[in-house]
This record gives structure tokens, sequence and C-alpha cells, in this order.
């Protein structure tokens, strides 16, 4: 082979979300609202659990930490897209686009275990409810956290060392608006048979025991909330479960169109638009799911709204 062309490539550039110059301006703005709104909402879920001690619980412990993964791991692609949008050639280094990487995937590994650890407190919480306040103490549930942060970036790192272990010596160009496996798996000019092996099962060990972790909790819970013999008693247990379940659902279903569909020119829009949405707008629906649906949650949405509007007056 040409010497030229096993020369290793030390700069990436994006394709991008779009080569319509009359739609980027468009794209910018919405993005850049849709991240605003994402920093805004999380933060303030994470401020709201932290100052109401009626939240003080396992679940909401879980739910802030949730919304602090959610701001993270939108920032690790937000604000370089936006940038992107307003510069004509949209480059990255080859570290930036590893560490950019790491990230989404370290990030992406923690969300998943999160939600497994937010179905088992739930699971605790309506089938085991003599024991809750055992089961769930203080010392576990920060087991748990540091577990799923631990078990997260450790599984990046593999990743992270398979992926950028191979040779990219002919086109530079990514044709997506960040680093991710997929595109830079079909820039690659060199063997990437261990690369989808290292893929696949670590993709498959945090989504599928996660989500088997979910399935179980969730079919234990169910078969518990049919025995409550009260209307209102059922429709309390199903409220606080249906919130995490939907956060769930759309996690999962993006992440399954990108990683888990075969790789092909076909599926390339199809993933793209997941990769959009499970970046940018699932961190933003989390706390808003949890604030629109949760009845705590809303009640101390409108003490706060009530008390800092005496304060104005």
């Amino acid at each position: 082979m040409n010497l030229k062309n096993r020369t290793q490539v030390i700069v990436f550039e994006f394709s991008g979300l779009s080569n319509d110059r009359e739609l980027v301006p468009f794209l910018f703005m919405f993005f850049l609202l849709v991240y605003m709104v994402t920093i805004y909402v999380n933060v303030g879920m994470m401020a709201m659990v932290y100052i109401s001690p009626s939240l003080h619980t396992p679940m909401y412990f879980f739910l802030s930490y949730l919304s602090m993964v959610d701001l993270f791991y939108s920032s690790v692609v937000a604000p370089k897209m936006l940038v992107d949008f307003l510069s004509d050639k949209k480059l990255i280094t080859f570290i930036g686009c590893a560490l950019q990487f790491y990230f989404f995937s370290a990030l992406a590994g923690t969300e998943v275990l999160v939600l497994s650890i937010m179905a088992y407190d739930r699971f605790a919480a309506i089938c085991r409810p003599l024991y809750y306040i055992l089961i769930m103490t203080k010392k576990k549930c920060l087991h748990l956290v540091l577990f799923t942060f631990s078990a997260g970036f450790l599984q990046s790192i593999a990743q992270t060392s398979s992926l950028f272990s191979l040779e990219f010596c002919e086109s530079n160009l990514i044709d997506h608006f960040y680093c991710d496996i997929p595109p830079l798996i079909r820039l690659s000019c060199s063997d990437t048979h261990i690369c989808n092996i290292v893929t696949l099962f670590f993709v498959c060990l945090c989504s599928l025991s996660s989500l088997t972790t979910i399935l179980v909790s969730y079919t234990l819970i169910v078969s518990s909330i049919v025995r409550i013999t009260s209307a209102a008693g059922r429709k309390k247990a199903f409220s606080t479960c249906s919130s995490h379940l939907m956060c769930a659902t759309i996690f999962y279903s993006t992440v399954y169109l990108t990683y888990l569909t075969p790789s092909s020119s076909s599926h390339k829009k199809q993933e793209m638009v997941a990769s959009v949405f499970y970046t940018m707008v699932t961190p933003m629906l989390n706390p808003l799911i949890y604030s629109l649906r949760n009845q705590e949650v809303k009640v101390v949405i409108t003490r706060l709204v009530q008390k800092g509007h005496k304060q104005h007056i």
C-alpha cells in the first residue's frame, strides 16, 4: 500500500447534521434552546432535591444523579456541535475525538446503570415497603451510585482503547456530528473485528444487565400493584413508576436503533436521528417527565414558585 495512505489521521472533520446553509441558522437556534433548557431543568432538578426536605428519599437521590449525568452527557456533545454550526470546517483532533468519545461512552454507561438502580429502588419501595428503610439505607444508596459511575467509566476505557487503536489512514471525514463508534468504524482502514466484539460485549453487558434489572423489577412491581385493593393506592404506585419507565423506554429505544441494528448506508439517517434524540433531546426530557408526571415534584415546584412570588412582592 502507498505510504501516504498508511499515514495515521491526526485531525478529523465532521460532516455535521446538515449542509443546507439556509437550514443551519434554524438548527443552531433550535439546539441552542434545547441545550439551554437541558441545563436549566437538570440543574433545577438537582437544586430542588437538595433544598427540599420532602425529596430527601432514595428515589430523588438517584433522580438528582440522573440529572447530573444527563447534564454532563449532553455537554460532551452539544457545545462542540453548536460551535460547528458556525464554522466552515468542523474539525476535531484525534486526541479530542478520543476524549469526547471516552466521556460520552462513560456517561452513557453510567446512565443505563442509574436507570436500573432506580428500578430496583421502586421494587424495594412497592414490593418490600416494611423493609424499605433497611434495604435502601443512605450508605447503600451512595455505594450504588459509586458503583454505577465506576462501572461506566471503566467500561469506557476498554471501548475507547479498542476504537482508537484502529488505523484511520484514508479519509478523515466522520459522517456524523460527534465521535461515535459506527461512523468511526466505517472510517477505519484496519481490521475492526476485535473492536466490533468489544463494542458489542460492553453495549450488551451494560444495556442488557440494566434492562433485565428493569424488566424483572417491574414484573414484580406490577404483580404487587394489582394486588393492592385501594384504587388510590394503585394509582399512586403506578404514578411513581410511570415516569421512570417512560425515561428508560426512550433511552433504550434510541440506543438500540444506533448500536444494535445492522450498519449500512440505509441506516445512516436513522442512526443520526437516534443520536440527536439521545444526546440532545433525552437529557432535556428526563427531568421534564419527572416534573410533569410526579405529584411530589409538582407540589415542591408549586411551593417554590409561590415562595419566590411572595419574596418578589
